[in-house]
């Protein structure tokens, strides 16, 4: 069965994401501004990039570097559209379950919303394979709301097409899985969502 990301359309996913049900795109670009002002990275890795959410935060003056990937060409069209003019911007259509990604490492890995959907195994160590010495992962895990736990209804039925694949990640054992591969978790912190789901915020180095 082929990946479902690479059949939905940007525009839906953007809308769904942005929906009076979900809400979520406006608090993960707060979210990445606030790990940017925190570590002032000169490079930076986004693993599922999507259309550019949050790329507006970065500050050209001290990011140099903007490693952009995702597993929709299209959508990284949208993105050297979108924000061609950031400086050091790499783009790099990679499937972050194959076996290697072969792209430059980053001072900073983002990582939001993404393992729900890949799940851990071969995606982690690929995320954590491009952080640079001395650099951070930081990730946002979805926690579940009081009444559904998996993908939000919207008018964008595309969307629903992600639910077989999609599994809750438990940010206990996320860490544990992080600290086994050599990381150790330095910062945490849980942020609700009007919709009543919530996303983890971990950050972590050797």
């Amino acid at each position: 069965m082929p990946n479902p990301w690479l059949t939905i359309p940007l525009e839906e996913y953007e809308g769904h994401m942005s929906s009076p049900a979900v809400q979520q795109l406006s608090l993960l670009s707060e979210l990445f501004r606030c790990v940017l002002d925190r570590y002032r990275p000169e490079s930076v890795a986004i693993l599922g990039v999507a259309g550019g959410n949050g790329l507006e935060q970065i500050a050209p003056d001290v990011t140099t570097s903007v490693i952009a990937i995702d597993i929709n060409a299209t959508y990284l069209e949208v993105v050297q559209r979108r924000f061609g003019c950031l400086p050091g911007l790499q783009l790099y259509c990679r499937d972050l379950d194959a076996c290697e990604l072969c792209v430059p490492s980053a001072q900073l890995v983002h990582v939001a919303l993404i393992f729900e959907h890949t799940g851990l195994g071969r995606p982690l160590k690929n995320a954590l394979s491009l952080i640079a010495p001395s650099g951070v992962l930081s990730v946002i895990l979805q926690l579940p709301g009081e009444n559904e736990q998996a993908v939000a209804s919207t008018g964008y039925l595309s969307m629903q097409s992600l639910k077989e694949k999609f599994s809750l990640i438990d940010p206990a054992q996320f860490q544990v899985s992080v600290q086994q591969e050599g990381f150790r978790l330095i910062r945490e912190e849980s942020r609700l969502l009007p919709g009543g789901k919530g996303f983890w915020v971990g950050e972590f180095t050797q």
